[in-house]
């Protein structure tokens, strides 16, 4: 059975909004020698980040809401046929800009135990289409990942 793992294992502390992704290393996820390529980490997040959103009802979000910070740490190789469980959390809501954190876990796989393969952050801006620079979050948006709108308008980010 897969758990999705806890608020304490993710960051040692509870996040604003959450989801959970499971997906497999595909074969246009791999090199040659059948390990995941790195690129592939950012692909399994954006499944997870879409996924939270679509919980929480965040309609829009995506097209609005353009990256402007990636980092990511590597500890393991995934595996081509490996299952993959990725986890995202809003760590932070602010004016204009979500900061997520994330882990992907590669599963049992081939008599390697489940193991934390990547892990890091990103930051997102709200920039509405059509328009070039950014902008407040939509409150209904900031009240369903959990934030708080008291006060958003002394919130430099």
């Amino acid at each position: 059975m897969h758990r999705p793992p806890s608020d304490e294992e993710v960051d040692g502390s509870r996040s604003l909004a959450r989801a959970v992704h499971r997906s497999r290393v595909e074969w246009m996820d791999t090199d040659a020698a059948g390990h995941h390529h790195n690129t592939a980490v950012v692909r399994f997040v954006e499944a997870a980040e879409a996924t939270l959103m679509r919980e929480y009802g965040v309609d829009g979000y995506f097209g609005s809401a353009p990256r402007v910070r990636f980092e990511v740490d590597f500890a393991s190789p995934l595996w081509f046929g490996q299952e993959v469980t990725t986890t995202v959390l809003v760590e932070r809501v602010g004016r204009s800009s979500l900061t997520f954190r994330f882990e992907v876990w590669g599963e049992e796989f081939e008599q390697l135990p489940r193991r934390l393969s990547a892990s890091g952050r990103y930051v997102t801006v709200h920039v509405p289409r059509g328009s070039r620079e950014s902008a407040p979050w939509p409150t209904e948006w900031v009240t369903a990942l959990g934030g708080e709108t008291v006060g958003r308008g002394t919130d430099r980010g």
